[in-house]
């Protein structure tokens, strides 16, 4: 048993989660769930607000017409933690006494990665043409939207300028337990898989045209 405040892994929240609402992805818990109404999604953000309140901690919240999402992460934790997952099990017992059934959709994650020799003269670049700002990520500098939209760009160094391929790539992060499917889907559609050497971290796969797209996942 982890100590209390102890960052989750997704290995460790998987099973706790299983047959829910919520997925572990990018060092949070998420979930959304479908309801008949935008009254019914307040009522159920009301109870989840007055749950939250009593364990004094808060989730990030979207709300729409018969739909409410919830983003669960200990910021001063830097990740996912037991007040997450007591939470985000909370949530899903309101969400299944008021009948609100989970949403279809995925949480994912976009990035897009340059490939260059010399990081540091191009992303002056593509920092003040997109708008992004600098953040550290283990020690590499990447470029992310000031509101956190849109996808986060990173700069691979090549020691020689590749030139056999496009040195313009993205990566999509979903849940670990969606990235295999991912993976055989994106092969009906047409795609090809150049390698799994990296499985199941990433998959490196390819449009018709040699265009590569990595399916990634994330075990924080």
């Amino acid at each position: 048993m982890k100590q209390p405040g102890t960052l989750l892994t997704a290995i460790d929240t998987e099973t706790v989660l299983s047959g829910g609402a919520f997925v572990h992805l990018d060092g949070a818990l998420h979930g959304a769930f479908r309801t008949t109404d935008f009254a019914s999604a307040v009522r159920l953000l009301d109870r989840v607000t007055e749950a939250a309140d009593a364990m004094n901690h808060h989730p990030d919240v979207r709300l729409g017409y018969g739909r409410v999402g919830f983003r669960l992460s200990s910021h001063d934790a830097g990740g996912v933690t037991d007040r997450d997952l007591r939470l985000a099990l909370r949530i899903q017992d309101l969400a299944d006494t008021q009948g609100a059934d989970r949403a279809p959709e995925r949480p994912t994650r976009y990035d897009v990665a340059i490939d260059c020799t010399n990081a540091a003269a191009i992303r002056p670049f593509w920092r003040v043409g997109l708008g992004y700002v600098e953040v550290d990520s283990e020690g590499e500098v990447e470029l992310v939207h000031p509101l956190g939209e849109g996808p986060r760009l990173w700069f691979q160094t090549m020691d020689i300028a590749r030139t056999e391929r496009n040195r313009i790539h993205l990566d999509v992060y979903v849940p670990a337990g969606d990235a295999e499917s991912r993976v055989q889907d994106i092969i009906s559609a047409g795609g090809e898989l150049l390698t799994d050497e990296h499985a199941p971290d990433w998959w490196v796969l390819a449009d018709a045209e040699g265009n590569e797209l990595c399916v990634c996942t994330t075990a924080y």
